[in-house]
């Protein structure tokens, strides 16, 4: 079963827009196509910029998180050596919970490693319309 571990931007395009590829992937996992992950650094990153930029979302966002496990990122973990450490959390909470994907809309920072030619653990690193598509 595929395990998706779920960055703070997508939790935050989730909230925000409902009816959105984000929002579909939670969805979808609250219905048992996959398992769906996320850590307690990325729920607060998103509900802070909710908070700033779409606070009608904040109750939307609490739903949301309600279908999605929590885990607890392991600092012990490894993590591409070129990774900005505000991302290494995310990347090691994904480790953490043996997510095959992690979801992400951060094409600054994990861009590169979303073709596969940097190294990452066995780690999927995919948009959510990347990961809809690869289905």
């Amino acid at each position: 079963m595929r395990r998706l571990f779920l960055d703070a931007n997508v939790l935050f395009t989730a909230a925000h827009n409902p009816a959105g590829k984000a929002a579909f992937i939670i969805g979808l996992g609250a219905a048992g196509h996959w398992r769906v992950f996320t850590s307690a650094y990325a729920i607060e990153e998103a509900k802070r910029n909710l908070t700033l930029k779409f606070p009608g979302a904040l109750a939307r966002h609490s739903q949301l998180i309600e279908s999605v496990t929590l885990v607890k990122a392991n600092s012990a973990l490894p993590f591409p050596a070129e990774l900005p450490a505000k991302d290494r959390p995310i990347f090691q909470g994904a480790l953490s919970c043996r997510a095959t994907h992690l979801i992400t809309g951060d094409l600054r920072d994990f861009g590169r490693f979303m073709t596969g030619s940097e190294p990452t653990f066995g780690l999927i690193v995919q948009t959510a319309a990347q990961f809809l598509d690869s289905l």
